[in-house]
């Protein structure tokens, strides 16, 4: 299992390493970063000192060392020293990008960490609710509500919630507020984008989890389980259910990468200052630094996320771990 997990460890590096190469060559390697960090009225010697100032008088390739070395010993600017990690500095603010990463993470995390608990919570119930019932009209009713719920976006349900929850003046604008400091504010802030991002979730795990449920409830091992005379819910939970989860894991790591990579759009819908909000805000501004650096650091959350979820394989299903 380390042997395992220690090539996927090296495999996930050299993905990382060839995905911000090729990023950083073709962010800075098609224009001229900076006369975009300088704005339209900007003079030659004043692109000249942003070439000095920034490194970006030497060539491509030794950029793009300097950005590699700059990550794990940090580097020196003319402007300061930029410690490590150092993705640079952003065009737009002048601060080190990682520690607006940083800045910006908490409320990321929120977001994510709350929408998978309620969404994992309700969208696993009723699935293996409907799957339980396999049949009935409560299972046909779960399944034709989450089908319904599939198809739709938070693009669409955010700002139906937003009209018909704040703007209506039952609850306040969504924010983000320290769970340190006020651990009510923060959980009321998040509590409607928790609840929209739960109604697209949900429907995806109730669908998911009913389906390896019942295949489970096929398998070999859970039938011999009933021939010994255990009781069905017995069966269920101690047999079937763990041998579903495989696939709600699989599922589940890449969406909490991916929301933890930065939930874009509804950062940008319910105007939350997070990593998916800093994302779209350096593309509209050509902040190339920073968009290099969100980039970066989502494709390493994903990686971590995956290689995560290999090893949990091995803890949910023993077959896994002796292969």
């Amino acid at each position: 299992m380390l042997q395992f997990l220690l090539r996927r460890t090296f495999g996930a590096v050299v993905i990382l390493l060839l995905l911000s190469a090729f990023t950083f060559f073709v962010f800075f390697g098609a224009g001229d970063p900076a006369a975009m960090s300088c704005g339209k009225n900007c003079t030659a010697d004043n692109i000249a000192l942003i070439h000095q100032n920034l490194g970006l008088d030497k060539p491509l390739p030794t950029q793009f060392w300097d950005f590699l070395v700059g990550i794990f010993a940090g580097r020196d600017y003319s402007i300061g020293h930029c410690s490590a990690p150092c993705f640079g500095y952003s065009f737009a603010t002048k601060q080190d990008v990682w520690s607006t990463l940083i800045d910006r993470l908490p409320t990321t995390a929120s977001l994510a960490i709350g929408g998978a608990a309620v969404f994992l919570t309700v969208g696993l119930g009723t699935g293996l609710l409907a799957a339980y019932k396999r049949g009935s009209f409560l299972d046909k009713a779960l399944t034709s509500v989450s089908m319904v719920l599939s198809s739709a976006q938070i693009y669409i349900l955010g700002p139906i919630a937003l009209g018909l929850f704040v703007y209506s003046g039952l609850m306040d604008s969504p924010k983000y507020v320290e769970f340190t400091s006020n651990p009510a504010g923060w959980f009321m802030g998040l509590l409607l984008p928790w609840l929209v991002m739960a109604t697209i979730f949900t429907a995806q795990y109730t669908r998911m989890s009913r389906s390896t449920m019942i295949e489970q409830l096929q398998e070999e091992h859970v039938r011999t389980a009933k021939a010994k005379g255990m009781s069905s819910s017995y069966v269920f939970m101690r047999y079937a259910w763990r041998g579903s989860l495989i696939p709600i894991v699989t599922i589940l790591g890449m969406d909490l990468s991916s929301l933890f990579g930065g939930a874009m759009i509804t950062e940008f819908t319910f105007q939350l200052a997070g990593v998916g909000r800093l994302a779209i805000d350096s593309v509209i501004t050509l902040d190339l630094p920073m968009v290099l650096g969100v980039l970066v650091f989502s494709a390493a959350l994903i990686l971590v996320f995956n290689i995560i979820v290999d090893a949990t394989y091995a803890f949910i299903d023993p077959r896994v771990r002796l292969s």
